[in-house]
C-alpha cells in the first residue's frame, strides 16, 4: 500500500522535489540559531564584539528572510501538489466506479461511495502534502541537533537524550495499533451516516407525504449515536497516544535541566553551552511534537488510503481477449437455456432456463407477475449483468464476444424510474448521442412530442430539471427519456414498463411516441397493462418456473391458459 501510494508522486516529482529541498535548506537554517547563541554568550558579549554580535544578528535576519520566503513556498506549492494528488486519486476512483459492474452498486450504499471519494481522498491529500514534508523537516532537525550536540556541546549529554528517544519510538508503535483500527471503524461509520442521509433527502417528498419524519430522525440518530461511539473511541485512542507522547516530552526536558544542571554545576560545560543544549533539546522536541501532531493525519489518510484502494481491487467489468466490436444488428437475438441468480449461492433462480429467440423487426412483449424475471432478461441483454448458464446471441455470435461498449451502443432503453440528470433538458437528451447538433435534438424532441412543452417554457432547452427531474411531471420526464432513445437511434430498442406510472392520458400520449419510436427497430417490450401489448408479433409469458406461454395476442387468447386468464381479469 505504501508503495501504490508513492507512486501518486511521480508525475509531480518535480514540484515535490522542490518542496523536500526548500524544507531541507529551512531545517538547516534552524539549526544556526543554537549555534550562533553559543558563540555571543561565550565571545562576543563578555570579550565586547560589538562588531560580530551585530554581523551575527544580521546573519540570522538574512536566515529568517529566507525561511519565511522557503515557508511560503512549502505552504503554497505544498499544498498545490496535495490537491494535484487528490485529483489524480479522485479521477482514478470515479473513472473506476464508472467501469464496475451493477452488483456493487446493488450491493454499496451511494453515500458511502461519495464518502470515499470525498471525505477520504482530502484527509489522503493533506497527508501527500504534511506527511512526507513535516517528516522529512522533523527527521533533519531532529538528526542535525543531535549530531551538534555531540559536536558543539558535550557527547555524553547527547547520549542521554538519544537513550530515552528509543522508548517514544517504541510507545508511538504500540499505540498506533489501537488507533489504526478506531480511525478505520469511524471511517466506516461516516460513509454509513453519509448514506442515511443522502437517502433521508432523497426521499424527503416520500417521508413527508407518509407523515414518517420521526421514523427517518430516529434513523438518523441511530447512525449519528454510532457514528459519535466510532469517533469517541478514535478520540480516545488518540488521548492515550497524546498524553503519553506529552508525558516523554516533558520528561526529556526535566532530564535535560537535571543532567545538564549537573554537568554545569561540575563546570564541564560553560554557560554558553549549557544554554546550547537546552536550545538544541527544544529543536529536538519540535520536531518530536510535530510528528506526534501528525500521527493523527498519517492515520487519518492512510485509513481512507486503504478505503479507497479497497474501491481499487474491486474488479471492473472484463471483456475476453478476443472480444470483437459488434457489427451492425442484422438477424435475431436468441436466448438458449439462459439461468441467472443475483445472489450465487440462493437455491432459487431468477431465471429458469429461458429460451426464445427474436427476429430482426419484431416486437416481443414479456408478460406476467412481479418478479418474475422480466425486468431482469432486459439486464441480461445489455450484460449489465452476465449468465450463470446457457448464451444469449445476437445474429449468431454470443455477446460475451462482443465489446460492452459497442452492444451497448445499439441497444436503446426506456424505463419506468426514469433517470433525469441534474442539468438543463438539452443535456438530458443529447445524452443519447453526446456528438449530435442542437438541430437532432430538436427533431428528436419534435417526434417524442415534447417540444411544445419545451418551447412554452420561459427558458426552454436551458431549462434546469432539478435533481433526478424533480420540477417535472412523471409524463414530461419519460418523453425526455423518450427523445433522448430517438437520438441514440438504436436498431434495438427495450422498453421496460414504460408507461406503467403514467395516467390513462399521458399513457395514450406516449404510447403514441413509444410506437413511432418502435418502428423500424427491434423492440422488447415489458408491460403489466396488456392492452399496450395486444400487437405484439410474439408474448412471452414469463413466472418463476420459466416460460409458461408463448404466441400472439390471438393465439394464447385461444389457449384459455395464463394469458387469457390475466386480460380477462384486467378487462372484465
Amino acid at each position: 500500500m505504501f508503495k501504490k501510494f508513492c507512486s501518486y508522486y511521480k508525475p509531480h516529482m518535480k514540484l515535490f522535489l522542490i518542496d523536500m529541498l526548500c524544507a531541507l535548506i529551512v531545517s538547516i537554517c534552524n539549526l544556526f540559531y543554537p549555534v550562533i547563541t553559543k558563540s555571543i554568550i561565550n565571545d562576543y558579549v563578555p570579550n565586547r564584539k560589538l562588531q560580530l554580535l551585530i554581523v551575527w544578528c544580521v546573519v540570522l535576519l538574512i536566515i529568517y528572510i529566507i525561511k519565511a520566503l522557503l515557508n511560503f513556498v512549502i505552504q503554497y506549492w505544498g499544498h498545490i501538489v496535495g490537491v494535484r494528488i487528490q485529483g489524480d486519486m479522485r479521477k482514478e476512483l470515479f473513472t473506476h466506479l464508472e467501469k464496475l459492474p451493477f452488483s456493487y452498486f446493488d450491493e454499496n450504499k451511494t453515500g458511502t461511495i461519495m464518502s470515499r471519494i470525498i471525505n477520504d481522498l482530502m484527509d489522503i491529500a493533506e497527508l501527500a502534502h504534511h506527511g512526507p514534508e513535516d517528516i522529512f523537516l522533523s527527521l533533519v532537525t531532529l538528526i542535525g541537533a543531535c549530531i551538534l550536540m555531540v559536536i558543539t556541546v558535550n557527547p555524553w549529554l547527547a547520549l542521554i537524550v538519544f537513550a530515552v528517544i528509543p522508548f517514544i519510538v517504541l510507545y508511538a508503535v504500540l499505540t498506533r495499533r489501537g488507533m489504526q483500527k478506531a480511525w478505520k471503524k469511524m471511517r466506516e461509520e461516516t460513509g454509513v451516516i453519509n448514506a442515511q442521509v443522502e437517502s433521508s433527502v432523497s426521499g424527503i417528498r416520500v417521508s413527508k407525504a407518509y407523515t414518517a419524519s420521526d421514523i427517518e430522525i430516529e434513523k438518523f440518530d441511530k447512525s449519528n449515536e454510532d457514528f459519535q461511539k466510532a469517533r469517541g473511541e478514535a478520540y480516545k485512542h488518540m488521548g492515550i497516544f497524546n498524553s503519553g507522547m506529552g508525558f516523554f516530552v516533558d520528561f526529556l526536558y526535566l532530564l535535560v535541566l537535571f543532567c545538564g544542571g549537573i554537568f554545569f554545576y561540575k563546570k564541564i560545560i560553560d554557560t554558553g553551552e549549557f544554554t546550547a543544549y537546552i536550545l538544541y533539546i527544544t529543536m529536538i522536541i519540535n520536531p518530536i511534537r510535530t510528528l506526534t501532531a501528525i500521527f493523527e493525519q498519517i492515520q487519518s489518510g492512510m485509513t481512507g488510503f486503504a478505503r479507497f484502494q479497497e474501491i481499487l481491487d474491486v474488479p471492473v467489468e472484463e471483456e475476453r481477449d478476443e472480444a470483437i466490436e459488434m457489427p451492425e444488428f442484422s438477424k435475431d437475438i436468441v436466448f438458449n437455456d439462459v439461468s441467472f441468480k443475483y445472489v450465487k449461492d440462493n437455491e432459487n433462480d431468477i431465471l429458469n432456463h429461458i429460451s426464445f429467440d427474436i427476429k430482426k423487426g419484431e416486437t416481443i412483449a414479456l408478460v406476467g407477475p412481479t418478479g418474475s424475471g422480466k425486468t431482469t432478461i432486459c439486464h441480461l441483454l445489455p450484460r449489465f449483468y452476465e449468465i450463470d448458464e446457457g448464451s444469449i446471441s445476437i445474429d449468431g455470435e454470443d455477446i460475451r464476444d462482443f465489446t460492452r461498449e459497442s452492444l451497448r451502443k445499439q441497444i436503446g432503453i426506456v424505463a419506468q424510474d426514469v433517470f433525469l440528470f441534474a442539468g438543463t433538458i438539452y443535456d438530458n437528451i443529447i445524452y443519447g448521442n453526446l456528438n449530435a447538433s442542437k438541430e437532432e435534438v430538436i427533431e428528436a424532441s419534435k417526434r417524442a412530442n415534447i417540444y411544445d412543452f419545451i418551447m412554452s417554457l420561459p427558458e426552454g432547452f436551458d431549462t434546469y430539471v432539478g435533481e433526478r427531474g424533480v420540477k417535472l411531471s412523471g409524463g414530461q420526464k419519460q418523453r425526455i427519456s423518450i427523445a433522448r432513445a430517438f437520438l441514440k437511434n438504436p436498431p434495438i430498442l427495450i422498453l421496460d414498463e414504460a408507461t406503467s406510472a403514467l395516467d390513462n392520458v399521458t399513457e395514450m400520449q406516449i404510447q403514441k411516441a413509444l410506437e413511432e419510436l418502435s418502428t423500424g427497430r427491434t423492440t422488447i417490450v415489458v408491460a403489466h397493462r396488456l392492452s399496450t401489448v395486444k400487437n405484439a408479433n410474439k408474448i412471452i409469458v414469463i413466472s418463476q418456473t420459466g416460460i409458461d406461454e408463448m404466441g400472439t395476442h390471438d393465439e394464447l387468447i385461444a389457449l384459455n391458459g395464463v394469458y387469457a386468464n390475466l386480460y380477462q381479469y384486467q378487462f372484465k
